[in-house]
């Protein structure tokens, strides 16, 4: 059975795998597995308690058969908004309806904490065309940029 779930601390090394796996499909001709490791430590997963959890954040992840296959999360910005955050899927579990439906659960936990908008930064239109396409129809919009960081892509949605 597939499901969504919290993150338990026992998945973090595949949640991280699942990260890496999809960002070296994603840039696959530009970037090793080390230069992914230096560029993302993920040290967010690695304390997922301590960065999420117990800072007004979630992260959940997508299970097949108690394999960690997919993540989601919410992550504090301020107390008025949020950013979604590290949407990973494998390619055989895209395109059915997960990433939407990880979405609304991520969306309805940060309406219930209280955000009121919700935002996203992307790196490359070409290399992430399919997640922008799922972010426009999940009701998101271009924004400028909102921090300093390497991505070039910037959109937020009202809750």
């Amino acid at each position: 059975m597939i499901e969504i779930r919290p993150i338990q601390q026992h998945q973090t090394e595949q949640a991280k795998q699942i990260v890496t796996t999809v960002c070296l499909e994603v840039w696959r001709d530009i970037l090793t597995e080390k230069e992914l490791k230096h560029y993302d430590p993920m040290s967010d997963i690695e304390h997922v308690r301590s960065h999420y959890f117990d800072n007004g954040g979630l992260f959940l992840v997508l299970i097949d058969n108690e394999q960690v296959v997919g993540t989601g999360a919410i992550r504090k910005l301020n107390d008025e908004g949020c950013e979604l955050k590290r949407m990973w899927f494998l390619k055989e579990y895209r395109g059915q309806g997960r990433g939407w439906r990880m979405a609304q659960r991520l969306f309805d936990f940060a309406k219930q904490t209280g955000y009121q908008k919700v935002r996203l930064d992307l790196v490359d239109e070409e290399r992430q065309l399919q997640a922008i396409k799922l972010y426009k129809k999940l009701g998101f919009y271009s924004i400028d940029r909102y921090n300093d960081g390497p991505c070039n892509i910037f959109m937020e949605k009202l809750l």
